[in-house]
């Protein structure tokens, strides 16, 4: 359900709503690994976008199974702001979003800085800043950069760590933390 502004009520949002109430209290981070693995009877992703003006607030997985359409619309959500392509982002990489979420108990969305990189978006904004990857992950639709206002980097980042699920990186002179499914790694402060 990605909407410019909230509008009332739909059917995936009372079911967002409902499954809110189901999940149970977030692991302590010496359980996220598992987490992610077992990850609950439903899985929650809840973002915004300062650079579309959009909202994203929906459960994408139920008792072991992804939602096609959920899956859809969070890669729509997620797609290159700069010229609208889009590929199917990585289930892993949204699991440890959402595991990462949990973790950290906020009722904040996270907000997405980047997410699927176009090889035309990826190549500008490696001649504009030495920190960007030839073959970024951005680029597979297995990376995002996020930040939280009530939040700081470093506890971003270790929530996200916590997962073991793939690379973590902050950039707290920037605000933001990096997360993908590749392998796992932590670099920067």
């Amino acid at each position: 359900m990605i909407d410019k502004k909230t509008t009332g009520f739909t059917r995936r949002g009372v079911l967002a709503a409902f499954a809110a109430t189901a999940v149970s209290a977030a692991p302590t981070y010496s359980k996220a690994a598992g987490f992610i693995r077992n990850g609950g009877s439903v899985r929650r992703f809840r973002m915004y976008s300062d650079r579309t003006g959009e909202r994203i607030d929906m459960v994408y997985w139920i008792n072991g199974d992804y939602l096609a359409d959920a899956i859809r619309e969070i890669s729509l959500f997620m797609r290159d702001w700069r010229n609208g392509q889009a590929v199917a982002i990585d289930t892993r990489a949204i699991d440890i979003m959402a595991a990462s979420h949990r973790l950290l108990e906020v009722d904040e969305p996270y907000m997405l800085l980047s997410g699927y990189r176009s090889p035309e978006t990826n190549a500008m904004l490696r001649s504009t800043s030495n920190g960007v990857a030839r073959n970024s992950l951005h680029l597979r639709g297995q990376a995002a950069d996020l930040r939280l206002n009530s939040r700081s980097v470093a506890q971003i980042a270790r929530a996200a760590a916590a997962c073991q699920g793939g690379g973590v990186g902050s950039y707290s002179g920037s605000n933001f933390v990096h997360m993908d499914c590749g392998d796992v790694r932590v670099w920067g402060r």
